[in-house]
């Protein structure tokens, strides 16, 4: 615990200094990496719905930076109605946080079909992610009117590990932010390191600034056109690397490190675009195989959609799956006990007296995790 309290960098964003020549060597393949896998999204006529349990593992990983522990799984089995045997309130909170991010991120996209990349998108977003979860009484929606410090539980100001701007010169400090979103720099990348941390280092809101600091990311990168999806997920290197994430953001403020910090995000970048396009192809060759596998199991013109149902609902309860499919009851039942009996589910759960049975879909789970679940 320092004796000092790092205290945010007045005026000194954007940076007057950055040393491109250390940064140049990274550039190059950060952006190279994002533009493969930026090819690799215009070959899926339906990213959103293939790509969705990647979706729901960032939301995970971003939250759990944050110190919730529920897992990809625990999420997806909730959903279709699986609660913990012993009724764990802490569990159950960390996944309404994840439900949030996702249906913050949703929100956050839809408003770019209509403004830019802004401050209305981002207070809107934080009012979704905060909505009747822990910090749901931190002022959802609005940037703090008092002031802010990071540390321990419980630790007093003074003894604070970073203390961020003052509330009283936040809002000319996130217009300054705002308007660098938009303005010409020489690499688009480099631009959103910079930004990433300067929102981290501001802590506009009183809680939820790590996850939409990261929802911010994909963002940057769908609204400058360097993806034609918001869908890249970054939480995965951050979350291996916790400790160098905090201490090179608090090194921003405190040693103007704005050069070794750019030096780890692009090293996130090429990561993690290489990453998601591995998991990318591999979710579309399984949807492809998948895709002539039902057509010849079911016999059925509903194939296509039972087969979009599993990958949006990789796991899913036999209810939901009879009665969302918007095709006859019987004509789903019998698709699912078709696709049951070629075993290419996982059984949660059994039906029981007025539970319906729960499946899991484990390999679009094992790919999306990056390691055998099931």
């Amino acid at each position: 615990m320092p004796e000092n309290p790092v205290r945010y960098h007045e005026g000194g964003f954007p940076p007057k200094k950055i040393e491109w020549e250390k940064l140049i060597p990274f550039i190059g393949p950060a952006n190279a990496a994002l533009a493969r896998y930026d090819g690799m999204l215009a070959a899926i006529p339906n990213a959103a719905l293939l790509l969705s349990p990647l979706m729901t593992r960032e939301a995970v990983l971003s939250s759990r930076i944050e110190g919730t522990q529920a897992s990809i799984t625990e999420v997806m089995e909730f959903e279709a109605g699986i609660r913990p045997e012993v009724h764990d309130k802490n569990l159950v909170a960390d996944i309404h946080e994840v439900l949030n991010y996702r249906k913050a991120m949703a929100r956050a996209v839809e408003l770019l079909k209509e403004l830019p990349l802004c401050q209305r998108v981002i207070k809107e977003a934080h009012s979704i992610l905060m909505e009747g979860v822990r910090g749901q009484g931190k002022a959802p929606g609005l940037f703090r009117k008092i002031p802010n410090w990071i540390g321990p539980p419980g630790t007093p100001m003074e003894r604070a590990t970073y203390i961020p701007i003052s509330s009283d010169k936040l809002p000319s400090a996130m217009h300054r932010w705002e308007n660098f979103i938009h303005a010409e720099a020489p690499d688009k990348l480099v631009q959103l390191a910079m930004l990433h941390a300067e929102f981290e280092a501001l802590h506009p809101f009183l809680d939820g600034n790590g996850r939409l600091g990261r929802m911010f990311v994909p963002l940057f990168l769908f609204s400058s056109e360097l993806l034609r999806s918001p869908m890249f997920y970054i939480s995965a290197y951050l979350e291996a690397r916790r400790n160098m994430y905090y201490e090179l953001l608090l090194a921003v403020s405190r040693d103007n490190e704005w050069t070794e910090w750019c030096v780890f995000f692009l090293q996130a970048m090429k990561s993690q675009a290489e990453e998601n396009l591995q998991k990318t192809s591999a979710i579309l060759e399984l949807y492809e195989i998948e895709k002539a596998n039902f057509i010849e199991w079911t016999h059925s013109q509903h194939a296509i959609r039972a087969l979009d149902f599993i990958f949006i609902h990789p796991i899913f309860s036999a209810k939901s799956f009879t009665n969302d499919l918007s095709i006859p009851k019987s004509t789903s039942i019998r698709i699912l006990k078709t696709l049951r009996d070629h075993k290419i589910f996982s059984i949660l759960r059994e039906a029981k007296g007025q539970q319906a049975a729960v499946y899991a879909y484990r390999e679009l789970i094992n790919i999306s995790e990056g390691k055998d679940v099931f």
